[in-house]
């Protein structure tokens, strides 16, 4: 009878050994994935942060899982949205999409879950962190500073359109640092004599209503404002430009990518592949605060040829050879 036990004992040992062991796994960190764009047309900077995870050694679904909240352009729903993934008790938060509105939601969602942000402007200005080498608390992040450009793409357009006298501005209200791109905007038009229309756009609706006055008033070129609703809705914004032949100068290589004219400014897919890294290091043990908020060091000129003559333009030759990039 005592052997009879004693095997039993032993068989039931075996059974639940590797159940135990299972069980003695830690559970996989998770990210929370928040984004003021949209998941279809914002694949290829989803791409980029996995990228910079990769290089961290995380990969989704082998040793770290992501819960996604994606906003698709109302950055009223980021906060709530950032609520879900405190509840969620994620690992680190990953706020991306909606410029500093996403930072700002997950920064007032929690003080304590470590969060990586990618902003437009000035983190500091806009209360992200208190300083770009020491962000302190629990937010660090990457900034594109897209806002601080406005005046040299007006520069640019000026020079693919020297006699233009009517040039035009399209932006989303609701994004923050829209308004000090206007500024920056406004403040170099009026270096050089002329004044500059800022239209609103918020919704697709509006896009087409901006793009009918902007024929009405019979502008001559335009500049489309940072902003990741406006980069969602690259396409729209590239077709109307075309179909109306307005000369246009976007912030984002995208843009041209889809068919625009001009673009100047930093690489958001770098932009977003140093988030990933980031995160991947916050995952691993660094502290936000010790993460000094990463810059651009460079800028893209691109310029697509194919457009310039769709719209009868010639590309002066002092711009072709200032450009970082011409498509054929």
């Amino acid at each position: 009878m005592r052997r009879i036990g004693l095997a039993v004992v032993l068989a039931v040992s075996i059974t639940l050994a590797p159940l135990a062991a299972e069980a003695q796994q830690p559970a996989m960190p998770a990210i929370g994935f928040l984004s003021g764009r949209s998941p279809h047309e914002a694949a290829s900077a989803l791409g980029a942060f996995r990228q910079g995870l990769g290089e961290e050694g995380y990969f989704e679904g082998k040793n770290v899982t992501i819960e996604y909240r994606w906003a698709e352009g109302r950055y009223d729903r980021l906060p709530a949205l950032a609520a879900e993934l405190v509840t969620r008790q994620v690992t680190v938060i990953a706020a991306t999409g909606g410029g500093e509105a996403s930072g700002l939601a997950a920064r007032a969602a929690t003080a304590t879950i470590p969060i990586v942000f990618t902003a437009g402007g000035d983190p500091v200005k806009l209360g992200l962190v208190t300083s770009l080498s020491k962000p302190g608390g629990n937010v660090t992040g990457v900034t594109f500073i897209f806002a601080e450009l406005g005046a040299k793409r007006l520069e640019l357009l000026r020079e693919l359109i020297p006699k233009s006298a009517r040039i035009a501005i399209i932006i989303n209200p609701s994004y923050p640092p829209a308004l000090a791109e206007v500024r920056d905007v406004q403040a170099g038009a009026r270096a050089r004599g002329f004044q500059v229309n800022v239209l609103n756009a918020s919704t697709e609706s509006e896009i087409d209503r901006a793009f009918a006055t902007i024929t009405r008033q019979k502008t001559d070129a335009l500049v489309v404002g940072t902003d990741p609703f406006l980069l969602g809705q690259r396409d729209q914004l590239v077709r109307l430009a075309v179909r109306r032949a307005i000369p246009t100068i976007f912030f984002s290589r995208e843009f041209v990518d889809a068919g625009g004219l001009m673009s100047y400014g930093p690489s958001i897919a770098n932009g977003y592949r140093q988030a990933g890294v980031y995160t991947g290091r916050i995952l691993s043990g660094a502290k936000p605060a010790e993460l000094p908020v990463l810059q651009p060091t460079s800028f893209v000129f691109v310029i697509n040829l194919k457009t310039a003559r769709a719209l009868g333009l010639k590309i002066p030759s002092t711009l072709l050879l200032r450009a970082d990039e011409v498509i054929e």
